[in-house]
């Protein structure tokens, strides 16, 4: 009688209504942790709804970040080692030039065929898109644009935004987010970059390339702050012989006017300095995107920098509310929120979810390239380990040299007492690749003998990851 009875009411208008409103699982936002999310929702068996307020998925990374910027520099790498270097290797080209409206269009063919490419997942795997401003109205329900839809499970996974200065106001012609500065229609002569974080010295460097005079000021004492001092130092040498200029330690206090020209000012031990700019590119960071989303609606707790608070299973204070990705602590990455986005869909689905924060890998694509996993030296000596280093300099590698890419270092950090690595880091071409060897050692909880004596193909660049671990223990072959 139960039985025929639900079948009734499965199969009547009403709960055919219902049904169609009704999910397993609800996702806010498209970007790589919110579809990836959904996609293994719906692997698990759930009947899943994604939301997105605006007219593309992919979210930053796909749209206005990591892709689109990728291809700039991409793009900009060709024509730098053309304009520079590519006579040493026989290639003459007379009227070299950078056509830049072409760059653009072919950084919008590659951010067009990815948008594509997540469409054609949401049809595959069977997962309904809601197109419009999802807001969270009650326990399980979330309207959007009016509608109401109903899940036990909701994902908030809406990404993080641009920080604007107080007292450098986005005006977007001459103060400019990063967001606006992958899409200028022309090459400016004078580039401020605010941050000489990933995101400022990437930018840094597609305009440099491209002609610009460029000057990073940075309030910290060093470039890319989050890696090794030795690699942070090397790196910003290397930046310097590429044209790049850094004022570090000054403090950004806004901006005024002289005639026509637009004068970036900071402060320095007492002085005050003046940074003339057609384009000032402010990348001082990035916050939570909560705005509207009716966190208050439910009693979500968000934490004094606005993000929202979860516990390890990324479920926040309310039940059946998770967030994963740049909505919440940690690292705001886009492998990140994705491997976030795989672990709170599991764990939905009743199985053992998990990530694993301490080998998340970081990179910035500048040329050379900077990558870690782990903890640095410094961070090791912080936490009162005793640690053994290894380094390896690509000057020493032959795939390197043949390549034009002998600026850069490996350097590993073991611990001295069980040799077990602990951290890596990476400055030099390809090193977003590198990377990914030692992650995959220390996920397994890999040694730095373990790393030495695995084989790397010769030639090639990866030859000095292993060397490096070999130099923990003295025995490096190719270095001296």
């Amino acid at each position: 009688m139960i039985t025929r009875y639900s079948a009734f009411l499965r199969n009547s208008p009403q709960s055919n209504i219902m049904a169609e409103n009704s999910f397993d699982v609800i996702v806010i936002g498209s970007g790589p942790g919110g579809y990836v999310a959904a996609i293994r929702a719906t692997q698990l068996g759930l009947k899943t709804a994604i939301i997105e307020k605006d007219k593309n998925m992919g979210g930053t990374c796909l749209n206005v970040g990591c892709i689109p910027s990728k291809s700039l520099l991409h793009s900009t790498e060709i024509y730098e080692f053309v304009s520079h270097k590519g006579k040493d290797h026989g290639i003459k080209v007379k009227g070299l030039e950078a056509d830049v409206s072409s760059l653009m269009k072919k950084k919008d063919q590659v951010v067009n065929q990815l948008r594509g490419g997540i469409k054609a997942l949401m049809k595959a795997n069977k997962i309904t898109v809601f197109n419009g401003f999802g807001k969270l109205k009650a326990q399980g329900k979330v309207e959007v644009d009016g509608k109401v839809i109903e899940s036990k499970n909701i994902i908030i996974a809406t990404g993080s935004q641009v920080v604007e200065l107080p007292f450098l106001k986005f005006d977007g012609k001459t103060v400019v987010s990063s967001d606006q500065a992958i899409a200028f229609d022309s090459v400016p002569k004078k580039v401020v970059v605010v941050g000489a974080g990933a995101i400022g010295l990437e930018l840094g460097s597609v305009w440099n390339r491209l002609g610009s005079d460029v000057t990073v000021v940075e309030l910290l004492p060093r470039v890319a702050i989050t890696f090794d001092h030795e690699i942070s130092k090397q790196a910003e040498r290397i930046f310097k012989k590429q044209g790049l200029k850094f004022e570090l330690d000054a403090k950004v206090t806004g901006i005024k006017k002289k005639g026509k020209s637009t004068i970036l000012t900071a402060e320095k031990k007492g002085a005050e300095l003046e940074f003339p700019a057609d384009k000032i590119i402010v990348c001082v960071g990035r916050k939570p995107y909560t705005d509207k989303l009716g966190l208050e609606n439910l009693g979500i707790e968000t934490d004094k920098q606005g993000r929202i608070v979860t516990d390890k299973a990324r479920q926040t204070n309310v039940k059946g509310v998770y967030a994963i990705g740049d909505v919440t602590d940690g690292p705001m990455l886009a492998h990140k929120a994705e491997e976030e986005g795989v672990a709170v869909a599991e764990i939905i689905a009743g199985k053992a979810g998990h990530v694993n924060y301490d080998v998340i890998p970081n990179v910035i694509y500048t040329d050379p390239e900077i990558a870690s996993v782990g903890i640095s030296e410094q961070e090791a000596k912080e936490k009162g380990i005793e640690v053994k280093t290894g380094k390896f300099p690509f000057a020493a590698n032959g795939r390197a040299l043949a390549s034009d890419a002998a600026d850069g270092v490996v350097k590993v950090i073991a611990c001295a007492k069980t040799d077990k690595l602990l951290g890596v880091q990476v400055l030099g071409k390809n090193a977003s690749e590198i990377i990914g060897s030692a992650v995959t050692h220390m996920e397994y909880g890999g040694s730095a003998e373990d790393m030495a004596r695995t084989i790397a193909a010769h030639p090639t660049i990866s030859e000095t990851l292993r060397e490096a671990a070999m130099a923990t223990d003295g025995w490096s072959i190719h270095s001296i």
